[in-house]
């Protein structure tokens, strides 16, 4: 074998071995297909949650809407997601990621999302639930729709409301929370309780993630 024939083949090798190892980009997948509850489960009070002018209602006691449905089987572990959410006056809400169905309670695996407007809860929208949380000065307005932004790449999550970055956060090693560890899971949307009304629509995911700039 030549010299010019060995070179050939070991610069062939390193091509094939970069296209390999270089991520791609995944396309935008809608969730949400604004004219039913397909692809997702909802646990205990089934009712509180509808369709309504291409959104999801949610409006009723505590319950929790699970994607269940075939993007990505319902498996997603590095993901961009994206939706337009509406709060009311008081009302509570959340975002779940890398959790998985329980048909009771609130969801023991995977980190919530905050959404939260003017309730009573401190913690407000575009917080991690107890992990990095936005306390009393909510970037959101109530009535009026807001674009929240989730992004989990490895063990690093960030989460921005209308393009501005509320959570930048990245998993210690020694992490310990029961349940609350990134992994892999689907996502779920809170009702929190009875008189919470949130409006959510364009629910969209990514996967894996487009790099960061």
């Amino acid at each position: 074998m030549t010299g010019k024939l060995v070179l050939m083949l070991l610069l062939s090798g390193l091509l094939i071995a970069g296209c390999q190892t270089t991520p791609q980009t995944g396309k935008w997948q809608s969730l949400f297909d604004g004219k039913s509850l397909d692809g997702w489960k909802a646990s205990e009070n089934k009712d509180t949650f509808s369709v309504s002018d291409g959104r999801i209602v949610v409006h009723g006691p505590r319950s929790h809407l699970y994607y269940v449905g075939s993007v990505n089987n319902a498996g997603f572990k590095n993901f961009e997601f994206c939706a337009d959410v509406m709060t009311t006056k008081g009302s509570n809400s959340g975002i779940y990621f890398h959790t998985e169905y329980e048909e009771t309670g609130w969801p023991s695996k995977g980190f919530e999302c905050q959404v939260n407007t003017t309730h009573s809860d401190r913690k407000k929208t575009g917080g991690l639930y107890d992990v990095q949380d936005v306390i009393d000065d909510a970037p959101s307005v109530d009535d009026q729709w807001f674009h929240y932004y989730i992004r989990v790449e490895d063990n690093h999550v960030i989460i921005q409301i209308d393009g501005k970055t509320t959570v930048a956060w990245t998993q210690p090693e020694d992490w310990e929370r029961s349940g609350r560890r990134i992994g892999e899971g689907t996502f779920a949307l809170q009702g929190h309780d009875p008189k919470s009304i949130v409006h959510y629509k364009n629910i969209m995911v990514r996967v894996p993630p487009a790099p960061m700039d």
